[in-house]
């Protein structure tokens, strides 16, 4: 048998049933879920809140210290990787930027990926200077394809 515990919800009961039913992401809603039962003395036990859920005791005994701290935001909060560091600085792209603009640009995205070698020093590879270009920066590289003479006689 496993030992009641005490917590001390600070919102109401109706506002818990209130953003229980407009939650839409599941593991907010278990969340709510086993505050909302705490708070109306459903459950008196942290394990009985894992059977419940089907979660492990340690994780309910996690998510009821981030209450603690702090409060409902805390609990609910999504935290996300801050993600990977940026390969092209941003004088760099601000360079290659401008360089787009002027009317005689690069003719590949091979001659981008010399151009910031030469230029800058970065050795970058060709998907991510085409994904720069074409996606981030939204500029193509154009160049007339090549035509017979006789094209226009």
């Amino acid at each position: 048998m496993s030992r009641p515990f005490k917590i001390e919800i600070a919102e109401s009961e109706e506002e818990l049933k209130k953003r229980l039913q407009t939650a839409n992401i599941a593991n907010q809603k278990e969340k709510l879920q086993m505050l909302w039962w705490i708070k109306s003395g459903q459950v008196k036990e942290q394990l009985e809140i894992g059977k419940r859920l089907a979660k492990d005791t340690s994780t309910v005994t996690r998510w009821l210290q981030r209450y603690r701290s702090g409060g409902l935001y805390e609990l609910l909060s999504i935290k996300k990787a801050p993600g990977a560091k940026r390969k092209i600085h941003d004088a760099a792209i601000a360079a290659l930027e401008e360089e787009l603009k002027t009317g005689k640009g690069f003719s590949s995205y091979g001659a981008i990926v010399e151009w910031l070698k030469l230029e800058h020093e970065l050795d970058i590879e060709y998907a991510t200077v085409y994904a720069w270009v074409r996606y981030r920066l939204g500029a193509k590289l154009k160049v007339p394809r090549p035509q017979s003479h006789k094209h226009w006689r």
